[in-house]
């Protein structure tokens, strides 16, 4: 086997490789002749051998292969050449006498993208070389935009990554707006449970205290989800802190110095008077909020566009509270219009957000809140914080997934008395 003959024009650096692979000198020098005519940079073999060994280490972008050659055949040559890892494509034509439907057939099966029939017409190869050109060039071309496409989105990835690794840190940093999710406040217990829809949520549950007899439940759920509701949600988190007084929009100063608190109803103007004249963004949230005198058990409590509160009495019975109220942050001027009850030793208050009833089943059948309630009756033997754990397994179970569509979230408060 001779080795192959390579002839590369200079010149043309940019031009399309093109092998020419024929056993005849004569042919290789007159198809030659041409092609160097029209610009291609081109390599010789004079065998099948010798053009698989050169396109081991040069990357043709077309072959022009004889098909009868001694030794390894075009056909044979195209299908070792289909083998080679390479990359781009390379545009494969066969020079044949033959013209019958099954050789043709596997040409094409073996790899081949086109055929010329011997004797070679000088106007045929040019066009064929052309339509070669087009093929090759558009592969190209689709292979510098796939890697255009890989290249971003291996940086979309790194950006999302960073966006994922900060949401998790933000995600601590809400979960830490629940300090304690078991709270003692010696006549009474508050067991609470937030669990956001992805990593962050619009879901805030807490407590706070106004003096040695009095406490505060509420239960806030801001519109929308993910970062801006989370970022509502700290701010709330503020306003109703019990560990900043100062900052609490219930609470203020008597005349005499005691830490007193706003009613209930006039909480919910307060906040809603801040969300529409000072916030001024387009969120607005419900909220159930409700004062506890531990020594008398007599609870006054708003209900602000939210999920009913609901009564769970000792003897077993549930009575669902309130009459639904505008949101916070909607209606300027709105009112709010309070709600009052007494929990007797062993009843039980549980302000929860419409994650829970709202929850769809999987043909889209929504929980409510009958179906809470057959939940609750089920559960109502538990410690609080066995409760909520066993509701949020049930509503999974209801839901088909724990990947709930809403933020869950609830509050227990346990009334002993004194």
């Amino acid at each position: 086997m001779t080795q192959p003959e390579k002839q590369v024009n200079p010149l043309k650096a940019a031009a399309l490789r093109v092998l020419i692979v024929d056993d005849s000198r004569a042919q290789r020098r007159i198809l030659a002749v041409q092609l160097a005519r029209w610009g291609y940079d081109l390599a010789e073999a004079d065998s099948g051998e010798a053009a698989l060994l050169l396109c081991q280490t040069v990357r043709f972008d077309i072959v022009l292969s004889d098909w009868m050659m001694p030794g390894m055949t075009g056909l044979d040559l195209c299908k070792a050449f289909r083998a080679l890892p390479r990359e781009g494509y390379g545009y494969f034509i066969l020079l044949t006498s033959k013209s019958e439907k099954t050789e043709i057939a596997d040409g094409l099966e073996n790899g081949a993208d086109d055929f010329l029939a011997k004797p070679v017409n000088s106007d045929e190869l040019r066009a064929r070389l052309r339509a070669g050109e087009r093929i090759v060039s558009m592969q190209q071309e689709l292979v510098e935009k796939n890697r255009l496409v890989g290249s971003t989105l291996d940086q979309l990835q790194k950006l999302y990554d960073s966006l994922d690794r900060d949401l998790i840190e933000a995600k601590k940093l809400q979960q830490s707006l629940i300090r304690d999710r078991n709270i003692d406040f010696g006549a009474g217990r508050a067991a609470l449970m937030m669990q956001p829809s992805g990593h962050v949520g619009g879901d805030l549950v807490g407590s706070f205290v106004i003096d040695a007899r009095r406490v505060v439940m509420f239960s806030v759920d801001v519109s929308g989800h993910g970062v801006a509701s989370a970022m509502m949600t700290a701010r709330l988190a503020g306003l109703l802190s019990g560990g900043s007084p100062d900052q609490n929009i219930a609470l203020r100063v008597t005349a005499g110095g005691e830490r007193d608190a706003f009613p209930p109803a006039e909480v919910a103007f307060r906040l809603n008077r801040l969300m529409i004249e000072d916030v001024q963004v387009e969120q607005y949230f419900t909220m159930a909020y409700a004062e506890i005198d531990l020594v008398t058990g007599v609870v006054q409590m708003v209900q602000a566009g939210h999920p009913h509160p609901l009564v769970l009495r000792h003897g077993g019975q549930i009575e669902i509270l309130g009459q639904g109220g505008l949101p916070i942050g909607l209606i300027p001027g709105a009112t709010y219009q309070p709600v009052s009850v007494v929990l007797k030793p062993q009843d039980r208050l549980f302000l929860m957000s419409d994650g829970l009833t709202e929850c769809p089943s999987p043909t889209g059948q929504e929980l409510g809140t009958e179906g809470l309630i057959e939940m609750l009756r089920r559960f109502d033997p538990m410690p609080s914080a066995n409760l909520l754990e066993a509701l949020v397994w049930d509503l999974a179970n209801f839901a088909g997934s724990d990947d709930f569509p809403d933020d869950v979230s609830g509050l227990l408060f346990d009334y002993d008395g004194d």
